[in-house]
């Protein structure tokens, strides 16, 4: 029945799922390029992709991916800020840049009919971005203004702290946003060197569909990449967790603990068994109500509003992480039913009825993570990315749906090291 409803559903959606890798070359480098060609609406998107130019490419600079993507939205020298912003709101296109941990990504979307248009402004802010003493100025002049303005926002610390402790001493191991010290020392010449070295073609990957076929696909990729230099790629380093397990505390003028913790996942991106990660993790504590957390910390002692648990698993790096807030006076008692949950989870497993509802909740909830295109393109790259091979992800349900108790239980107790868990608390 189910099966039967998600396929009306496709058909009347127009749904292609047709998503596919090519390849397109400009200034002698083969960029890979992601598309699907969905003609439901005559809209169009763009994302050009850097890969390791993300905060993890931060190196003596902290913060200076995120700080360079936050100046080419201040547009090009030519127009400045308002005149380039200007363009774009008159042709209702949408382009934007952004960082992850792993990547730099400039964004373009647009109506069919005005995306020639799009590909061309992409070309001027790659052309010539901004790179003017006021806008630099303007751009840490507002960076500065959110780091002080996330003083206070006690899970923005609570996670912060957890990050600086699990991978101190790593390329991980700084605010993604910087510091007020890294900020004031950083210079215009920084960021256009770090945007000049990372912004280049042998680091891109395309994400590229919409109303439009292959062809007109390349063609526009090909265009808007065409200002950047052939520069050249690092391999993405894969970046340890710590497995001592260790706590630090934060004292505020707060009414409620915070508490933030993360743990070793043994898992990486291209993992074959990454599948029993996914609905391992879901039972534990990623499921919301009826999860191991939610049902031991709310459901049985109240402890806590919610509690959650979930495996990040990346090119760079893979944890368990999790988080809840409790009262002052129960935050060591949370602490203390975190750890007793994670360890009897890894001992003695999942029952069976835990594992049908993970595989009924996932497989029912797997075609709506995939009903726009952005999410489609989106998953599609993440399977290039991370090395899974195209259609991994109805490989995955395929699995899931195959998977038996007892291979899910020996997955789970093979991972003792989600026992290594560190915490970070805001508290009193």
């Amino acid at each position: 029945m189910l099966k039967s409803v998600i396929f009306i559903l496709m058909m009347l959606q127009g749904v292609l799922l047709s998503a596919t890798v090519e390849k397109v070359e400009v200034g002698g480098v083969e960029v890979p390029l992601v598309f699907e060609e969905d003609k439901t609406l005559p809209i169009a998107s763009m994302q050009l992709i850097f890969q390791n130019s993300g905060s993890i490419a931060d190196g003596a600079h902290a913060g200076i991916a995120s700080f360079s993507a936050s100046l080419l939205n201040e547009g090009t020298k030519k127009l400045g800020s308002v005149g380039f912003a200007t363009e774009l709101e008159n042709n209702a296109i949408s382009l934007s840049t952004h960082t992850g941990t792993e990547t730099f990504v400039v964004e373009l979307e647009a109506l069919k009919e005005q995306f020639g248009k799009g590909i061309g402004y992409t070309k001027m802010l790659l052309s010539d971005p901004n790179y003017t003493q006021e806008a630099f100025d303007k751009v840490k002049l507002l960076k500065l203004s959110r780091i002080e303005q996330k003083e206070n926002d006690f899970d923005y610390i609570a996670s912060l702290n957890l990050k600086l402790l699990v991978y101190k001493d790593t390329p991980l191991g700084h605010p993604t946003i910087g510091t007020k010290e890294s900020l004031n020392a950083l210079k215009l010449k920084d960021v256009e060197d770090f945007i000049g070295s990372h912004v280049v073609l042998e680091r891109a990957i395309v994400v590229i569909g919409g109303d439009m076929t292959l062809e007109e696909a390349k063609a526009f990729a090909k265009e808007a990449l065409s200002p950047l230099a052939k520069g050249s790629s690092e391999p993405l380093p894969h970046i340890e967790h710590l497995r001592k397990p260790s706590q630090v505390v934060a004292k505020k003028d707060t009414k409620q603990a915070y508490v933030y913790f993360s743990a070793p996942l043994d898992i990486k991106a291209d993992d074959k068994e990454r599948y029993k990660a996914k609905v391992a993790a879901f039972i534990l504590g990623a499921g919301g109500f009826g999860s191991r957390m939610m049902e031991e910390i709310r459901v049985k002692r109240g402890l806590a509003y919610s509690a959650y648990a979930r495996a990040n698993i990346n090119k760079s790096r893979s944890s368990l992480k999790g988080h809840l807030q409790t009262k002052l006076e129960s935050q060591d008692e949370a602490i203390k039913l975190v750890k007793e949950v994670v360890s009897d989870f890894v001992a003695k497993g999942v029952t069976k009825e835990e594992l049908e509802q993970a595989k009924k909740f996932i497989s029912g909830s797997e075609p709506l993570r995939n009903e726009v295109l952005s999410q489609r393109l989106n998953r599609t790259f993440m399977e290039y990315y991370q090395g899974l091979g195209l259609g991994y992800h109805q490989k995955e349900l395929e699995l899931i749906e195959k998977l038996t108790l007892e291979d899910l239980n020996a997955f789970i107790k093979s991972h003792e090291e989600i026992n290594l868990l560190s915490f970070s608390i805001v508290t009193k």
